[in-house]
C-alpha cells in the first residue's frame, strides 16, 4: 500500500513539475467548449463574418472557439448599409465537478440592416442658347449699302428711284 501511495505522489510531483506554474488541480480543469453562436438579422440573407473567423448567410449559427475577449459580427448586404455588432464572451472556469462553459451576450446576435440611400442624382444644367456677341463699334450698320467688294450685289442698284 506504501508503494501505491508513493508512486501516486511522485507522479503527482512529476506532472506538476511538468506543467510549470500550474497546480494539480489546473490538470483537472476542462477548456471551455467551442461556443454555438446563433447569427440573425433584418432582412434575412445577410452575409455575417465574425472577427475570429467563421461566418454564415443569416439565419444561421456557427461554432466559434471561446475567445479570452469580446469580438465582433459583421453584416453585409447589397443595396443595404453595413452595421457591426459588438459580442462578449462570459466564461465559467468550471470546478472540479462541472465543466467549464462560455456564453456569449447577446445571443442571439441581431442586427437590424438600413436601406442604403440612393446616390443622388447627377443634376444635369439647363442648356441655355448663347447670346449673340454684339458687332464691333467699326461695323457698318445693317441700312447702309453694301460695299463695292461685296459678292451680293445692291438689288436697288440701277432701278428708277420708287415714288
Amino acid at each position: 500500500m506504501r508503494r501505491v501511495i508513493a508512486i501516486a505522489l511522485a507522479g503527482a510531483s512529476l506532472l506538476a513539475s511538468l506543467g510549470g506554474c500550474s497546480s494539480v488541480s489546473d490538470m483537472f480543469k476542462s477548456a471551455p467548449p467551442p461556443v454555438q453562436v446563433q447569427l440573425e438579422s433584418n432582412p434575412p440573407g445577410a452575409d455575417a463574418t465574425t472577427s475570429l473567423g467563421p461566418g454564415c448567410k443569416t439565419p444561421c449559427s456557427v461554432s466559434v472557439p471561446a475567445p479570452d475577449g469580446p469580438f465582433t459580427v459583421s453584416y453585409a448586404l447589397n443595396k443595404y448599409q453595413a452595421a457591426s455588432v459588438p459580442v462578449n464572451v462570459i466564461k465559467n472556469p468550471g470546478s472540479f465537478t462541472s465543466p467549464a462553459t462560455a456564453t456569449t451576450d447577446p445571443n442571439p446576435v441581431f442586427a437590424e440592416l438600413q436601406p442604403a440611400a440612393p446616390p443622388k442624382p447627377v443634376r444635369k444644367k439647363p442648356h441655355r442658347p448663347r447670346k449673340p456677341k454684339p458687332a464691333p463699334a467699326a461695323a457698318a450698320p445693317a441700312d447702309t449699302a453694301p460695299t463695292a467688294g461685296s459678292p451680293f450685289p445692291d438689288p436697288n442698284a440701277g432701278s428708277p428711284p420708287q415714288r
